[in-house]
């Protein structure tokens, strides 16, 4: 396996992704739309995958992470000691990783963009 730090889309898991953006939830949907076409002057990607891992938004140009976290990511404990491990994985590659929950996309989708923009302007400066 390749180290989690290489910026490449393994073609084996294409039809992953393909799936993940096929069945994307709709805080997911809504957060894209105001992060592609470079709305917030830095390219992102979305159902990436870094490693052996798909994460929901990445912009390679600053290694910053975007997750947007259902109900599925507090549902067990398993699965969220997997999340905190991966995530302190990833910032140990030198990725910052942000998340937001489905609720806080949805219900203050503009105040989540406002975080994201004033974190992408420190990075980029």
């Amino acid at each position: 396996m390749e180290k989690i730090g290489h910026y490449q889309n393994k073609s084996s898991f294409t039809q992953r992704r393909k799936k993940l953006r096929s069945y994307s939830t709709k805080a997911e949907i809504i957060l894209w739309q105001r992060l592609k076409n470079k709305q917030l002057g830095v390219k992102f990607r979305r159902q990436f995958n870094i490693g052996f891992w798909i994460v929901d938004f990445y912009c390679h140009e600053l290694k910053l992470i975007i997750e947007v976290d259902g109900w599925i990511h507090s549902e067990t404990k398993e699965k969220i000691t997997h999340d905190i491990m991966r995530q302190k994985i990833l910032e140990k590659e030198g990725y910052v990783v942000m998340r937001f929950s489905n609720d806080k996309v949805l219900n203050n989708t503009d105040l989540v963009v406002l975080n994201i923009s004033k974190l992408v302007e420190e990075m980029k400066n």
